[in-house]
């Protein structure tokens, strides 16, 4: 494609974050202005991270919200929180803020929304307030769908360099001989960033009608049980670890212990995400035309680096 005939100017709310580098990176290598917007710029522990424009934003005021996005193409949210804390609600990040910049984006004439959400938000009765509030997030989002061309995606865990799945438990096998593990047998198909930004700005470039909104599951090309993926961290790390898995009753006691922690690994909610496995009954690489990368050849190198 031309980049002087597909080149767009694009907002990225919560752009500071691991996927946003990735995605940043991918659109300004295809030629887009790419301008982040942030509460609070902080680019010091971010190397490398150069966007366009990196923009203070007061994401609580419509007539601020509205400057960001004027004379923009299109706008992408990626803002999400894993546990929430006092000064950081589900509802607020995942249904809110959404809801609030695609109003802002319509009124300024945006043409398009791509929206982050996670896989299993379209259950009938998700199982975690998490997942609940990512579907709510759907919800307010499409609501727009008759005045804004939307695409939303939902993947699986995301993995990659400096990502927290596999960063986190990589930290913690480096220092424990025996891993007890929650949920041993919850099932993945994890996703590289990299495919994840390329699936957005695919639909970036394709997916501009308005009307129904276009869903993307987003699953990598193999399903794996949490255990499988513990022992293969271990593995590439080069250490013998012996991985059990703990009882359920065992796995919600620590989660309402954990969850009171100023800075928790798993919460009970987690406990309760963690009912629905995170897997895709049709992948949205397909209907991209996309090939998902396998975990192998990403993960084991940057493992055993």
């Amino acid at each position: 494609m031309s980049a002087t005939q597909s080149a767009k100017s694009v907002v990225i709310v919560g752009g500071t974050g691991f996927v946003g580098r990735y995605l940043t990176r991918t659109l300004m290598s295809q030629g887009h202005h790419v301008r982040v917007v942030t509460r609070k710029k902080t680019t010091g522990a971010m190397p490398g991270f150069q966007p366009t424009e990196l923009a203070e934003v007061a994401y609580e005021s419509a007539d601020a919200r509205e400057a960001a996005l004027a004379g923009s193409d299109a706008l992408i949210n990626l803002c999400g929180i894993l546990h929430q804390s006092a000064r950081q609600r589900f509802e607020d990040v995942h249904e809110r803020l959404p809801a609030a910049w695609t109003q802002s984006a319509v009124r300024v004439g945006v043409q398009q929304v791509l929206h982050m959400s996670a896989l299993r938000a379209d259950m009938t009765e998700p199982p975690s307030a998490y997942l609940r509030s990512k579907a709510a997030g759907e919800r307010a989002v499409c609501a727009h769908a008759d005045a804004i061309a939307i695409s939303v995606f939902r993947p699986s865990i995301i993995f990659g360099d400096g990502d927290n799945f596999f960063g986190q438990f990589a930290g913690m096998l480096k220092w424990v001989p025996v891993f007890p593990l929650v949920c041993p047998d919850a099932r993945f198909a994890p996703v590289w960033v990299e495919d994840v930004a390329r699936a957005f700005a695919q639909a970036l470039r394709t997916n501009t009608a308005i009307g129904k909104p276009k869903t993307y599951d987003l699953c990598g090309p193999a399903i794996y049980r949490f255990r499988e993926l513990i022992a293969f961290t271990a593995q590439a790390m080069g250490a013998r670890r012996l991985v059990f898995g703990v009882p359920d009753w065992a796995a919600r006691l620590q989660g309402r212990i954990m969850q009171v922690l100023p800075n928790p690994v798993f919460t009970l909610d987690n406990y309760h995400s963690l009912q629905a496995d995170s897997v895709c009954s049709c992948n949205g690489f397909d209907a991209l035309d996309l090939s998902p990368t396998r975990l192998e050849d990403v993960m084991a190198p940057l493992l055993a680096r």
